[in-house]
């Protein structure tokens, strides 16, 4: 009798295809037990397994077992109850709870227990939609993805099969031994095992964290790049620019356009619009209107150059400003070819042709150093070696200069402000003295082994000479001497850093930024490669995609 029901029910079956177009009717391999029951069910065929093995229909490549199916053979629809798997080719399988499939439009709605695999991944879910026709599945209820190197989950999520990627939305999630994502959206390639980061996102390693709102990242190596509010944690520095590349195995990374290098045990910013950073050599090098900001007694030093290096351990650090040096604070700036700096022994050195103005007092010599208190941070002293010059404009007669040089000077800070300048070994002075009415007194020209030079409010308050001084006062009308300039007067107050923006010239002021590739969207390296190679597996080159924005340059290297 059962028998018979099933031959009846082939007819039937046969009678329907013959009215659908070629190949896309639903076929049954095996119905084991038939019936029907047109008040739950009407139009339907119902089929359950028996105890040899489960009930199985094919369609176009895939292959469908369970336990209990209604279909429905007019509209080419059926509905799997019980230990659903549905296997396409010899890579895809599904396995679920229940399952309605159309074949009309090669879609399957799958839920309760839900997961697919392949020969690397496996997919779970509570319902997964496998779109035969696009080759892909989709979900939006939660999901997982696991493979040989991460677990990802997220609230919505995609997976393109011909490509192996997976479009992941709304709290995505990665955990890996290493390092953890979290992203508002991303897409991930199996094969690759690149993640495509848009949105808010962050990654979290064992030395390091990475935010950004557009980036890349290989997950296999650790490698990757941000295009859009970058900010990375680095050790003990925070990196931030228009575009930002790290790479973990080199302990390397740069940074292009509108970068902030952050030194975060000793407060001090690095800006700049190119920047590398290598991280086991605890160095920074910055070029392109690089500037490195630290505070000193609640006033900010700003140290410009053409390139910045600063290296060394947080104790030891050492800045280097190379080229056109030049450095601004609110009372005090100058400039050199060269700017060293030691946190260590809080000296700074002025290094070839250095210029140095405290106030309105112009000082210069073959080198100059300002020492600062190790303990109190504070700027302590002074020294110009050789060739030792200090000028300052007479602003009440407005007709001269005060002048004094020797070998070397000294000075001494006191609460931040210069008060004492000792200029030593053949020393000369040209002062200009007033009276209380401010009238001209004379000029005072001096000639001694050692000049005190006492200063209040950056003035001149007072001088003293030391070991028998030759020199008089002379009336402004009887001066006798040729000239009332010492011998290498040079007066530079043309040049004089007024502001911090003085520290640069017209060159750092009009330097055209590199155009940041991928700000709308990271670029799609895999997919570049594929199109590239006209199809097959994509093989990623971060850097020769991203060369735009933040390709290593090597400023050591030409150092």
């Amino acid at each position: 009798m059962r028998r018979l029901a099933f031959l009846i029910f082939t007819f039937s079956f046969l009678a329907v295809l013959g009215q659908e177009p070629e190949g896309r009717q639903i076929n049954i391999v095996y119905g084991a037990n038939f019936t029907k029951d047109e008040a739950q069910f009407p139009g339907a065929s119902i089929f359950s397994k028996d105890n040899e093995r489960q009930v199985q229909f094919e369609h176009q490549g895939a292959d469908l077992w369970c336990d209990v199916a209604i279909f429905y053979a007019q509209e080419n629809k059926l509905k799997a109850i019980g230990n659903v798997r549905l296997q396409q080719g010899d890579s895809i399988e599904m396995n679920s709870g229940k399952l309605d499939y159309d074949g009309n439009i090669k879609l399957a709605r799958a839920w309760e227990n839900v997961d697919l695999t392949d020969s690397q991944m496996k997919l779970t879910t509570d319902t997964l939609y496998f779109d035969r026709e696009k080759q892909l599945s989709y979900y939006n209820s939660g999901g997982k993805v696991v493979d040989s190197v991460n677990t990802l989950t997220s609230i919505i999520g995609t997976y393109f099969m011909e490509i192996k990627k997976v479009q992941f939305q709304d709290s995505v999630h990665i955990d890996n031994p290493d390092y953890i994502i979290d992203s508002e959206q991303l897409h991930y390639y199996r094969q690759s095992k690149n993640a495509y980061m848009y949105g808010p996102s962050t990654i979290v390693g064992e030395e390091y964290t990475i935010y950004c709102e557009r980036g890349f990242y290989d997950t296999k190596i650790e490698q990757g790049y941000g295009v859009k509010n970058t900010k990375i944690n680095y050790s003990n520095r925070i990196i931030e620019g228009d575009s930002v590349y790290f790479d973990k195995l080199s302990s390397f990374a740069s940074a292009t356009n509108n970068i902030r290098v952050t030194d975060t045990i000793n407060d001090g910013v690095i800006r700049a619009h190119y920047a590398e950073v290598f991280k086991d050599r605890d160095s920074v090098f910055a070029t392109k209107r690089a500037v490195a900001v630290n505070l000193v007694q609640q006033d900010s030093l700003y140290i410009h150059g053409d390139t910045l290096m600063v290296t060394g351990p947080p104790e030891d650090r050492r800045l280097r400003a190379f080229r056109n040096a030049k450095f601004f604070k609110t009372d005090l700036s100058g400039k050199c070819d060269s700017i060293h700096s030691s946190e260590r022994t809080g000296i700074t050195k002025l290094v070839t042709n250095p210029i140095l103005w405290n106030m309105d007092n112009q000082m210069t010599g073959d080198s100059i150093h300002l020492i600062s208190d190790l303990e109190t941070e504070k700027l302590d002293s002074l020294r110009v070696i050789d060739n030792a010059f200090i000028i300052a404009f007479d602003t009440i007669g407005k007709q001269g200069y005060n002048q004094a040089k020797g070998k070397d000077l000294f000075g001494k800070f006191i609460e931040n402000e210069l008060k004492i300048v000792d200029l030593i070994k053949n020393t000369e002075v040209i002062y200009y003295l007033y009276n209380d009415d401010n009238e001209l007194i004379g000029i005072d020209k001096t000639i001694c082994s050692k000049i005190r030079l006492e200063m209040a409010n950056n003035d001149i308050e007072d001088i003293t000479f030391f070991i028998d001084p030759e020199g008089d006062i002379y009336p402004e009308e009887d001066w006798p001497f040729d000239t009332k300039r010492l011998k290498g007067f040079i007066w530079r107050g043309d040049e004089q850093l007024r502001n911090k923006d003085d520290i640069f010239d017209e060159d750092d002021n009009n330097i055209e930024l590199i155009s940041i590739r991928g700000i709308d969207a990271p670029i799609d390296i895999d997919a570049e490669e594929e199109e590239r190679s006209g199809g097959g597996s994509p093989q990623p080159k971060l850097k020769r995609a991203n060369k735009e924005a933040t390709k290593p340059k090597k400023i050591v290297q030409e150092k």
